[in-house]
């Protein structure tokens, strides 16, 4: 497969492959298959799927794939050389790479002469042998072979002879692509440059690079790859991988694209960038990064006072490129450095505050008062706007406290349980509600639901998805404050929104961002229905009667 034209760049995800060897990454075999589905509509060329002969879900893979082929990306199976002393149609992993059926495959082979001798135990042209056996034994049976040059760049520093002649085995004899892989990721940008300029004479085929980040420049050997000739760019999404991880897709395709103009995926995909990293991280079980590149949650976020008053007027100036370039969006922080310009940009437009400037200082300082009593507002956007609604006389109660407790039962040898009691007063009418849950917070998020229910059914939209506690002043020991941070989904409008509780007792604590999460719901339902019924009734008054 050759690139569509000059300016394109071939994209190969190896999320599912190489991806999997992070710590902490783990994907079941649906995952895997949702994935894939997910990387071929943004557009990538190549998903390496696995290595098939490492374990079953691997081959299993392949093998429901074959059922659902892709549409449009070309599905890899990954392999190694054969082994010494074979032949390549007597090798287990060179069968079980074409049994995958993909119409491409990748097959790696050693480039240093140093794991030549003392990993594989092999002379050096035997190692060059088996790469290109087992390069023309793939080629033979019809596949597409693109040839990982492990530890290219070691390897060439050491013996650039020998490591030239391994590339020169691997496309003599068929191999449709040689992919450099800077395997230890300790490469610097002019190394990967000096060595590419190196060998671009020699090697007639398409040149890729796969590069790790321990060194913290994947994506910046990345562009130097693509500026010196390589069309072919092996990562993952999200940057996960073994150790440091690989090249970040995400930041490498939304730079190569927006930065350098190349042509990557399909049109439109970069704005899909931020829903697919998301889609990974959750899948994998893993919490997004707030500060990566593009996509990170707060790649696009303002919290200086100065920063937020020049973003509102000019985007550019506090910005590289447009947050909607990348599917993500601009976020405006609320802390102890926020300026009125930050609660202006925040909820100005929404209450219609923007030009009342003693309003806006009176809500920075509250902000900051509170701060300084260990609450933080970044991740906590609902709990922020209760506070500006009761400080602008916006807010009312939906319920008045009874008491609530919460006993937990623990008794050797049988399984803990947790109750939870909550009454409250409802418009004058007592709901007093029993719950069990996991622990004292579900339990009482359980108790309290209940008790709402049946005068505010929409409280059952509201989820709580993640929960934090943080100890804010640890040297008081166990009388120490602890903060807690909650997100809440709504799965009614599918919002996703936090709350933060602090209190010495990390009940009450919890008690309180539980408290605020559901008041942000009825409230906004509340509004919803209002602003509805207002819509409805002009609607009704410039229909003309019959």
């Amino acid at each position: 497969m050759a690139p569509k034209d000059a300016r394109h760049i071939e994209l190969y995800d190896t999320t599912l492959r190489d991806g999997m060897q992070g710590q902490g990454v783990a994907l079941s075999l649906p995952d895997k298959l949702n994935i894939a589905e997910k990387l071929d509509e943004l557009g990538m060329d190549y998903i390496e799927g696995g290595y098939p002969l490492s374990n079953p879900k691997d081959a299993a893979f392949f093998q429901e794939m074959s059922q659902n082929p892709l549409s449009r990306a070309r599905l890899t199976a990954f392999g190694m050389t054969r082994k010494k002393g074979l032949r390549p149609e007597a090798d287990d992993g060179l069968a079980s790479l074409l049994a995958a059926n993909t119409p491409a495959v990748a097959i790696v082979g050693k480039t240093w002469d140093l794991h030549v001798d003392k990993v594989l135990g092999v002379t050096p042209d035997e190692n060059l042998a088996m790469i290109a056996e087992s390069v023309a034994h793939c080629v033979a049976a019809g596949r597409e072979v693109i040839y990982d040059a492990e530890h290219f760049f070691d390897g060439y520093a050491d013996n650039p002879d020998y490591a030239r002649r391994t590339l020169l085995a691997a496309q003599d004899a068929g191999a449709a692509c040689i992919v450099l892989c800077d395997t230890n990721g300790g490469s610097l940008p002019e190394r990967i440059v000096e060595f590419l300029e190196d060998i671009r004479g020699d090697v007639s085929v398409r040149l890729g690079i796969h590069p790790h980040n321990d060194s913290g420049l994947a994506v910046s050997n990345t562009i130097s790859a693509v500026k010196h000739g390589a069309v072919h760019v092996q990562g993952t999404i999200n940057g996960i991988g073994e150790r440091c991880g690989n090249v970040d897709l995400t930041t490498a395709a939304a730079n190569l694209a927006l930065k350098l103009g190349y042509d990557v995926l399909v049109p439109g995909a970069l704005q899909r960038l931020t829903e697919v990293s998301r889609f990974v991280y959750e899948l994998a079980n893993l919490v997004p990064h707030e500060n990566q590149p593009y996509v990170g949650p707060g790649s696009f976020a303002h919290k200086g006072g100065m920063h937020v008053h020049a973003v509102r007027k000019v985007a550019a100036s506090y910005e590289h490129v447009d947050p909607d370039a990348v599917g993500n969006r601009r976020a405006i922080l609320i802390s102890e450095l926020s300026g009125t310009s930050n609660v202006a940009a925040k909820i100005g437009r929404k209450f219609g505050i923007q030009d009342d400037r003693p309003l806006l200082r009176r809500l920075v300082e509250r902000v900051q008062d509170l701060e300084n009593e260990g609450y933080t507002f970044e991740a906590a956007e609902a709990s922020f706007e209760l506070i500006c609604r009761k400080e602008m006389g916006k807010h009312h109660p939906f319920w008045e406290l009874d008491h609530y407790r919460a006993v937990i039962l623990n008794v050797h040898g049988q399984v803990q349980t947790t109750e939870a009691i909550v009454k409250i007063r409802i418009n004058g009418h007592l709901e007093h509600r029993v719950a069990e849950g996991d622990g004292p917070v579900d339990a009482l998020a359980g108790a309290l639901v209940q008790a709402l229910r049946p005068r505010y059914p929409n409280v059952d939209h509201v989820r709580l998805v993640d929960y934090k506690v943080r100890v804010i002043n640890p040297r008081e020991a166990t009388a120490a404050r602890v903060r807690v941070t909650i997100q809440f989904r709504d799965d009614e409008t599918h919002e996703v929104y936090g709350t933060v509780g602090v209190s010495e007792n990390i009940i009450e604590a919890s008690w309180d961002a539980l408290v605020d999460g559901i008041e942000y719901k009825l409230l906004q339902a509340e509004e919803a229905t209002t602003n509805a019924a207002g819509h409805a009734g002009q609607t009704g008054s410039q229909t003309p009667s019959r």
